[in-house]
């Protein structure tokens, strides 16, 4: 028996004590099907990425891999979680995601002085809801990544967590700018944007994982579809800056490849593992 395994036998409470009980677990049909449809949304959105990174001004198709990269993850961590979990889960990171975005516009803080140009819609007081909604979809797929990296320690996948999301926004940011979505008022010494975005990010991040791992309680063996988003999201990336995009960006390919692809190795050899 693996050691997730031990920690979730026997327990039957909610949050993170709790494991999903056999109530909230999917039949075999809906397991099934969760799975089909996750992979199904997984290969759209990687179209979608290919047919953005070949258009000059890719906006629209840049909110459809949004919208698929979160039905995607949620249709993969129903099969590891049941719906009502996963849903929760979701929910509680693109709130989290919103909140602390809307309060960057406002403030500043935590991530430094920025702006959303008039691109993205539709927002809610001024944040751009796809925005809110990728903070859902990847921080399902970053805490699935930490969670098979470290399955037994609570402050491990919280921790973990937090860095692979940000690692995320090491190709995320540059990307966006590119595109002219947002803009940063007081540029940093990476692609223009400050150290303070990623200190913010890591703030952000944690309460994020600290939230979906309360709700989705023990991780479940289960979650490699999740991984696979997260898998999937690094090398097109990397892909993307190093070859596709005009004019490629060989730095943050390499940069935002090390980072995210750090944390899904690490995942993946530690699922093999056990």
């Amino acid at each position: 028996m693996g050691q997730s395994q031990k920690v979730s036998s026997g327990r039957s409470g909610t949050g993170i004590a709790g494991g999903v009980t056999a109530r909230e677990r999917p039949s075999p049909g809906a397991l099934r099907l969760a799975n089909v449809l996750g992979t199904a949304l997984l290969l759209a959105m990687v179209a979608g990425q290919v047919a953005s990174g070949l258009q000059p001004r890719p906006i629209l198709l840049t909110s459809v891999v949004v919208l698929l990269l979160a039905a995607a993850a949620l249709a993969f961590g129903t099969a590891a979680h049941g719906f009502p979990r996963v849903a929760a889960a979701f929910g509680a990171a693109v709130l989290t995601g919103y909140a602390a975005e809307w309060i960057g516009i406002k403030t500043g803080l935590p991530f430094g002085d920025y702006g959303y140009t008039d691109v993205l819609w539709p927002r809610l007081g001024g944040v751009p809801v796809i925005v809110a909604l990728a903070w859902g979809g990847m921080g399902l797929a970053a805490h699935a990544a930490a969670a098979a990296a470290s399955p037994a320690s609570r402050a491990g996948r919280i921790v973990l967590g937090a860095l692979a999301l940000t690692a995320w926004d090491l190709f995320l940011d540059p990307q966006m700018i590119r595109l002219d979505l947002w803009v940063w008022h007081d540029p940093g010494p990476y692609r223009g944007i400050p150290i303070s975005n990623f200190v913010g990010w890591l703030v952000v991040s944690s309460l994020v994982m600290a939230l979906i791992d309360t709700v989705v309680a023990v991780p479940d063996a289960r979650g490699s579809g999740l991984v696979a988003i997260y898998t999937v999201m690094a090398v097109m990336e990397v892909i993307g800056f190093a070859a596709v995009f005009d004019p490629p960006d060989p730095l943050v390919a390499v940069v935002g490849g090390i980072g995210m692809g750090l944390f899904a190795v690490l995942a993946w050899w530690r699922r093999w593992r056990r």
